[in-house]
């Protein structure tokens, strides 16, 4: 299983510089295979929103969940501090700490762009690693 980072889905949705790379991971995993958490979801609607897009969040959402199996997930209120404690040892912002417990809950590889995950002991996979295995 793939938790799938906020960074990876904006990157196909904004048209950006490795879309395509994105794009070949999207058609080659099964969509039961990826996870994203409820925090990316928001965000991505957000900055959707913010960059006038409001129209593309709800096709998302479809293609994701209704037509695709993604699976969601939300850290449980109990879970708040190990997202805090996991915050002292490698310094990720809120966001990564965030990933990271939802990655763990599941046992699932970070798919992300964002180096800071290196710093973790779960690290990180970019799509294109995935595509080569």
């Amino acid at each position: 299983m793939y938790l799938v980072d906020t960074n990876i889905w904006l990157e196909r949705l904004l048209d950006q510089d490795r879309s395509d790379e994105v794009g070949d991971f999207s058609a080659r995993v099964p969509t039961d295979q990826l996870l994203m958490s409820d925090f990316s979801l928001h965000s991505i609607g957000i900055i959707l929103s913010r960059l006038g897009q409001r129209d593309v969040f709800p096709r998302f959402v479809d293609d994701l969940f209704v037509r695709g199996s993604v699976h969601l997930f939300s850290v449980r209120s109990e879970d708040m501090r190990v997202l805090v404690d996991v915050m002292a040892p490698y310094n990720p912002d809120f966001d990564d700490a965030h990933q990271y417990v939802a990655a763990a809950e599941f046992n699932a590889d970070i798919v992300s762009f964002d180096s800071d995950f290196d710093r973790t002991d779960r690290g990180r996979v970019e799509p294109s690693t995935i595509l080569t295995e």
